[in-house]
């Protein structure tokens, strides 16, 4: 069997959860079978039975808005993508931006669509700030793909609930499989030059925040918590690749104000590597993920795995990783009305965070349990090998269709 994987984001150029999950994913798959990827950018390699090919931006689109520009390129390497010659027995697209050259690829070639569904465009609706008329595109590029797959993966039951509730797809063909994790690789690490190198003192215990700045990972409430946590904590935001200028602006400002009411912030402002961040996991107290909107939350299960406690907001599938109470804690969030992403209200939620927050900060045996228990969690229950397993079961059963 082969597998054409279609996704924007392949090593090097991996900025979110769904970049990490087809890395990984791709890795175990190709132990099973062929796999043949197709993303964004100037790869070119053969290892084994994984062969990754990159494909350029198409045409001049040098006078386009900085807001379609973005879209218009996505569009032109599906087209790219499609137009090389398929073999594959089906073809499996992770996110939006790949979805159209899944369509072309099932029309065409009379190949299986599958998609695995890492977040829902209806549910997003800050992307139009970024995005602009774009927006109304992705979201009809996935309604049309979702509505058309053979099969859709949800990446939680949460998010499986999502699609049936927004699209019209055969609750038959919507299959949950939990995103994974390399525990090996994601495991406590006790070097901590990188502390050093960010200038984050040692003597003391930090909360952490790993993510992009965007309203999705809601950081900005994390921020506006600051001021709510005990002098004695330390806070180290890695938060790089603002969606848009005015998010960034309101990053800046909010962490200037949270430098004037608590004494300890680092706010590191790039996408550092691998490394970096299993050091930053490995040495915080606490790792905090804000979320207003997260079909899954794999970036709970990398802390975890490096036996750390965690405090998240209880939306999307993060309740189906972090267990509340075993390894961490769950803050409520209660949206400010129907298909609003926006705390109903934002003080008492940054409030919230912060108690959450300081009430593991002050049991350091507590919280060490929940580390433990987390790492325990991640190694029996998400490991990427049995995850690769379940999608090439799910492959076969429309290969037999």
């Amino acid at each position: 069997m082969q597998a054409l994987i279609l996704t924007n984001e392949y090593p090097p150029n991996v900025y979110g959860g769904a970049g990490v999950h087809v890395e990984y994913l791709t890795r175990e798959l190709a132990r099973l079978i062929d796999v043949d990827v197709r993303t964004f950018g100037a790869q070119d390699e053969r290892v084994g039975r994984l062969v990754v090919r990159g494909f350029p931006a198409a045409g001049d689109l040098s006078r386009a808005t900085d807001q379609l520009r973005p879209l218009w390129a996505a569009l032109g390497r599906d087209l790219a993508f499609v137009a090389e010659p398929v073999t594959a027995d089906l073809v499996h697209c992770h996110t939006w931006y790949t979805h159209l050259g899944g369509i072309l690829a099932k029309q065409a070639y009379g190949i299986p669509l599958v998609i695995t569904t890492h977040s829902l465009e209806p549910l997003r609706p800050w992307k139009r700030e970024q995005l602009g008329g774009g927006y109304d595109v992705s979201t009809w590029v996935e309604r049309t793909a979702l509505e058309m797959a053979d099969a859709v993966i949800a990446v939680s039951g949460e998010t499986r609930a999502d699609v049936l509730r927004l699209f019209q797809v055969d609750p038959d063909r919507v299959h949950v499989i939990h995103n994974g994790i390399d525990t090996d690789e994601y495991r406590p690490q006790e070097a901590s030059d990188a502390l050093d190198r960010f200038a984050i003192d040692r003597a003391v215990p930090y909360v952490l925040f790993v993510g992009r700045i965007t309203r999705q990972k809601g950081i900005v409430h994390l921020v506006r918590a600051i001021r709510h946590l005990d002098p004695g904590i330390g806070v180290v935001l890695c938060a790089g690749a603002p969606d848009t200028p005015e998010i960034a602006a309101e990053m800046e400002a909010g962490v200037a104000a949270a430098r004037a009411a608590h004494p300890n912030v680092v706010w590191i402002a790039e996408m550092v590597d691998k490394d970096t961040v299993r050091q930053l996991y490995s040495h915080a107290a606490v790792f905090c993920c804000p979320s207003v909107y997260e079909p899954f939350g794999i970036i709970n299960l990398e802390a975890m795995a490096c036996q750390t406690a965690v405090v998240a907001s209880a939306v999307g599938g993060i309740p189906e990783v972090v267990v509340p109470g075993e390894t961490g804690l769950l803050v409520p969030f209660e949206a400010a009305g129907s298909g609003s992403f926006e705390p109903a209200d934002p003080e008492r939620f940054a409030r919230d965070l912060a108690a959450a927050i300081n009430a593991l900060m002050s049991d350091p045996d507590r919280r060490a349990a929940m580390g433990r228990a987390g790492r325990q969690r991640a190694v029996e229950h998400f490991g990427w090998g049995a995850i690769a397993r379940r999608t090439v079961d799910l492959y076969e059963s429309l290969a037999r269709r």
